[in-house]
């Protein structure tokens, strides 16, 4: 396998991120699970062990259903949301139409039951965080590229952006306007607004899979059904919104998953863009579809993928290998090129390159596939570490 020189490798990406006007983000399960939260695995397990035994005996069969009828070994929570709400749409949530074997009203006391339980373990989980490095993190990228809006598309359910957003004072849009019951303004996502105008410096924040925090609210009895952002809350008083991957495609467009994934892809094709992803294991076809079509279309853009492990870098190997302006990094392998490469390193031509913030020099092996270490990366590249942690420790 071909060598590549870790250091030459990020000098590149350090010359690109110094000259880029326009970055932005794509957050996964990864980076929320750098601050102790439930990777998908751990978190259908806790779902499965928190529900009541009726309950429970549901979920364990449809999982079991599941694990016949896709044929994956592993089978996580999503999948299962998937499948019940597709039994919640087939049999109206009558509970005399059943689909294997579970009626529509334990499928929807079962799709319930799951967000409840979700809700609690990240809330449980959200509560004992350390949010000090996402502060440090959105402190950055609030004072940098200013000429063009600044924008995250996270996968996460969890509020630790907002938290770290609000701790630190920093304006953000989500999409959802109001202050009473604020409701979802798919309008307000269609448009790019300049960088001159007040909101133009506001973060963006697009949570393409929902969040512990929506709600929908109404649709019965003729009463229009609304998607509504509760805040803060301790106790859900309507459904949970957090959205499995295919239901996306299931429900009408104006509802927040399709107008974000409008957004994505034209945030991907607007010209000139460093979009950097931290943490997102590339197993939702739907992102990527979007993801490469827009790699294709647009040549400006420049996508980097830092992973946790050498085996997601080689599952984004038939991937890469299309396209020269995807960049991936694990810990000792990376796709540069469209080429699946081994790092070496050797600082002969430049010793004087700070490469503990990216090298793990005992371990031989790259880090920034650890989000909180791509944030100290950023931090040190950016020559203003010690702003940031003094405006951080002032709040």
């Amino acid at each position: 396998m071909e060598k590549i020189n870790v250091l030459h490798q990020m000098n590149e990406l350090k010359k690109i991120l110094s000259y880029s006007k326009n970055i932005g983000f794509f957050f996964g399960a990864g980076t929320s699970c750098a601050f102790g939260l439930p990777n998908i695995s751990n978190l259908t397990q806790g779902v499965e062990d928190s529900l009541e035994p009726s309950l429970k005996d549901e979920f364990i069969k449809v999982r079991e259903s599941l694990t016949q009828l896709i044929g994956k070994s592993i089978i996580t929570i999503e999948d299962i949301l998937n499948y019940i709400r597709q039994i919640r749409d087939i049999t109206h949530e009558k509970d005399d139409r059943e689909h294997d074997g579970i009626s529509g009203v334990n499928a929807k006391q079962l799709d319930l039951a799951i967000c409840r339980c979700i809700f609690d373990i990240i809330k449980g989980k959200e509560g004992n965080a350390d949010i000090t490095d996402i502060q440090k993190f959105l402190a950055w990228y609030d004072t940098s590229n200013r000429n063009y809006v600044k924008e995250i598309f996270t996968t996460n359910y969890d509020m630790l952006l907002e938290k770290a957003m609000e701790v630190n004072c920093i304006p953000y849009f989500d999409g959802f306007v109001g202050s009473y019951e604020p409701f979802f303004w798919p309008e307000s996502i269609d448009k790019f607004v300049p960088v001159s105008e007040l909101t133009g410096n506001w973060i963006r924040l697009w949570k393409i899979h929902g969040s512990l925090n929506w709600e929908s609210k109404g649709g019965l009895n003729g009463e229009p059904l609304k998607i509504i952002r509760a805040g803060k809350i301790d106790e859900p008083q309507n459904e949970i919104l957090i959205y499995p991957s295919k239901e996306k495609y299931n429900l009408s467009r104006k509802q927040p998953f399709i107008a974000y994934f409008d957004r994505l892809k034209n945030y991907l094709l607007r010209g000139e863009l460093l979009f950097i992803f931290s943490g997102y294991s590339f197993f939702d076809q739907h992102i990527n579809d979007v993801v490469f079509n827009c790699l294709r279309q647009n040549a400006r853009l420049y996508a980097v993928v830092l992973c946790f492990s050498d085996e997601q870098v080689e599952f984004m190997q038939d991937f890469g290998k299309s396209y020269l302006n995807l960049c991936v990094m694990g810990p000792t392998k990376a796709i540069v090129n469209g080429n699946l490469c081994e790092w070496s390193f050797d600082d002969a031509e430049d010793d004087n390159d700070k490469s503990e913030f990216y090298w793990n020099e005992i371990d031989k092996n790259f880090t920034l596939g650890d989000f909180k270490k791509l944030i100290d990366f950023l931090i040190e590249n950016s020559g203003r570490r010690s702003i940031i942690e003094e405006a951080i420790h002032a709040k």
